[in-house]
Formats: structure tokens, C-alpha cells, sequence
């Protein structure tokens, strides 16, 4: 396992770094001068050159890189001129709301994901078989603010069981937490649940076909044994992958969701460091957002290879 990480650890290395030079070239092709639009429409020249003397704007651009990483690599992220505070502490905030979020509902994933698809297997050549395959479908095609919406309006609204919106922490107030994290969870969940179960349907499918199922039914072994002991194992590997490709759609979708239920994580602050060109905020999330997808990767190829060592030899 420890051979196998760091043949992986290069390549997830050099993904970092051009995606460090891509949002660096990116936000400074953005139209528009940022320290006009943090200083104000009001500010004098005087006041807007000692904005972009601070920003580093005035230095050229190999420099202005090399100086960003340099406080990446350091911790000293420095303030936001634009949101008020240390770009730091505004992460070290938004973190903790979104990664709440996010492994509620990679939670939910698995535990919506799995019986769905073993449903659908064992249920195959049934009329709800179809309502099953229903089910996943509206899951995929309706968007996360429209389900984002209806949920608000039955739970919260029609049924009043569920907060519409706010925030809690789990470590202060698990109960009040819960309840909070009860309907965005689910609604980020959804999408990324029906395809899980989708590939994982598939993937049982496809091991139920093969010749040693038929032998073993031929033995007199239940088609539960079979299901459990045999396909599920050998269709778990791939639906991992899936499950880590889907990581990344779970913090995609968190910027849509966070909006609809005014939680306060890193989709909020990358919201508002777009509209107010705020580029130590913006450079520094985006720039975290793909070393936790490189690094949730790293963890999802190694969980494929303690499923299947024969991914280790590769």
C-alpha cells in the first residue's frame, strides 16, 4: 500500500502545480483593475496604487507567482481587502461549514445508493423494478435548486418538521446540527446517490452473469449468499472510483445548495470574493479546492487497491 502511494503522489504533485499557474492566469485575465474595484469608486490614485503595491499587483507576474506560493506553502494567506478579517481565518470558517455538509451527504450517497441498487437487482424482473429505475432518473435530471426548493416547501413549510435554512455545529449543538443538515444534505445527496446506484446496479449485474454465479446456483447456493458474498465485493471496486469521482460534484454542488439554505461555507465566500475581485480569497479556495480533490483521489485509489491488490501490481 505504501509503494503503491507513492507511485501516485508525483502525478497528484504536478496537478497541484498547474493547477496553482492556471487560477494564478486566470483571475488576472478577468477585465478590470482589482484594486480600483477594492478601493472604491471614490478612492484616489494614491489610495488605489498602495492597494496594488499591497496586492503585489505592480511586481511582474513570474514574481507575484512565486510570492503567492510562497504564502500557500507558509500559511500566511495574509488579509482580504474586499470581505474584512484574515483570508486564513474566513477559510478555516468556511471549511468547517462545508466539510460538515459535504460528508453528510457523502453519507447519505452510500446509504441511499447501496439498497437501491441491491433493489434493483433482486427486483429486476418486477412492476416496481421500474419505479426504481424512475426514481434514479428524476434524481439525475431534476437540477439541486429545484429539488433544493421542493424540499423547503414540504418539510419546512407544509409539514413544518425541518428548518428551512441556517447553521449549527455538530460539536456544539449536534441535535440543532442535525436538524440543519437534515435537508441540504439530502438535497446535495441525490444526484450523486442516483448515479452511484446506477454504476453499482450495473456493476452487480454484470458479476451476477458470469459463469462461477451460475456454478454456485447450480450448488444449491442461495441468490442472496451469491449476492452478498460474491457480485457485491467484486462490483465495489469500480463504484468506488465512482464514489471519489463524486466527491468533487459534492463540493461542486455545495456553492448551489449553500445558497438555497444560507449556509455559511466556502460556496458563500467564493461568491463573495468573485463579486468583489477579492483575489487572495478567491486564488487561495479555488487553489484548496482542487488539492481536496487531488486528495481524495489519492484516498480513493488506495481504497481500490485494498479491494482489489491486483490494481498494486499495475
Amino acid at each position: 500500500m505504501r509503494s503503491f502511494l507513492w507511485k501516485r503522489l508525483p502525478s497528484g504533485l504536478v496537478v497541484l502545480v498547474a493547477a496553482s499557474f492556471a487560477v494564478f492566469l486566470m483571475l488576472r485575465l478577468i477585465p478590470g483593475d482589482p484594486a480600483t474595484t477594492l478601493a472604491g469608486p471614490d478612492a484616489s490614485p494614491a489610495a488605489v496604487a498602495a492597494i496594488r503595491a499591497r496586492l503585489g499587483l505592480d511586481e511582474p507576474l513570474a514574481a507575484q507567482y512565486l510570492h503567492w506560493l510562497g504564502q500557500v506553502l507558509t500559511g500566511d494567506l495574509g488579509p482580504s481587502y474586499a470581505i474584512g478579517g484574515q483570508v486564513s481565518d474566513l477559510i478555516g470558517d468556511g471549511i468547517a461549514a462545508t466539510a460538515q455538509l459535504t460528508l453528510a451527504a457523502l453519507l447519505l450517497v452510500v446509504l441511499l445508493a447501496v439498497p437501491v441498487a441491491l433493489l434493483g437487482v433482486s427486483a429486476r424482473r418486477r412492476p416496481w423494478a421500474g419505479a426504481l429505475r424512475a426514481l434514479t432518473t428524476g434524481a439525475l435530471a431534476v437540477p439541486p435548486f429545484v429539488t433544493g426548493v421542493l424540499l423547503v416547501g414540504v418539510f419546512a413549510v407544509s409539514l413544518r418538521l425541518l428548518p428551512a435554512g441556517g447553521y449549527a455545529s455538530l460539536g456544539s449543538a449536534p441535535d440543532l446540527a442535525v436538524q440543519y443538515l437534515a435537508l441540504p444534505a439530502l438535497c446535495l445527496a441525490l444526484p450523486s446517490a442516483a448515479i452511484l446506484a446506477r454504476y453499482l446496479q450495473d456493476g452487480l449485474e454484470r458479476a451476477l452473469a458470469e459463469d462461477y454465479v451460475r456454478t454456485a446456483t447450480a450448488l444449491g447456493v442461495s441468490r442472496r449468499r451469491i449476492l452478498w458474498r460474491h457480485a457485491l465485493p467484486n462490483a465495489l471496486p469500480p463504484a468506488v472510483t465512482v464514489l471519489g469521482l463524486q466527491v468533487g460534484q459534492l463540493v461542486a454542488g455545495a456553492v448551489v445548495v449553500e445558497r438555497i439554505f444560507a449556509w455559511p461555507g466556502l460556496g458563500q465566500l467564493v461568491e463573495q470574493g468573485v463579486q468583489r475581485r477579492d483575489y487572495p480569497v478567491v486564488q487561495d479556495l479555488l487553489l484548496l479546492v482542487v488539492a481536496g480533490y487531488v486528495a481524495v483521489q489519492l484516498l480513493t485509489d488506495l481504497a481500490y487497491s485494498w479491494l482489489d491488490p491486483r490494481v498494486r501490481a499495475l
